[in-house]
């Protein structure tokens, strides 16, 4: 349970570093190359938080749905947070070199 915790801990750590770094960036591509970072890591946290309720929370029916619901709903958004992370990867690459060499 503690390591679960944990994780989750860091995981919204690492959600608001990224969301923190996109608010402050000016490029356009990085914006959403971060915004996909923080995509993944708010959804691994939702995943996480559900997974942590499924196994040691209360067991009651209403805690089960929503613990799978969250999970399912993690799973997506970590998953869509890593297509967009793989799409725009290269992008942002070109840009941060183009915005060097000025």
């Amino acid at each position: 349970m503690s390591v679960l915790v944990f994780l989750i801990v860091v995981l919204f750590a690492f959600y608001l570093f990224y969301k923190t770094k996109y608010f402050r960036s000016s490029r356009p591509v990085e914006k959403k190359w971060l915004a996909a970072k923080s995509n993944i890591a708010l959804g691994l946290f939702v995943g996480l938080f559900g997974l942590n309720h499924v196994f040691f929370i209360s067991q009651t029916t209403v805690t089960t749905i929503v613990s799978i619901i969250f999970i399912v709903y993690g799973a997506v958004f970590t998953w869509v947070g890593i297509k967009k992370y793989k799409h725009y990867l290269p992008f942002a690459a070109e840009e941060a070199r183009s915005y060097n060499a000025q």
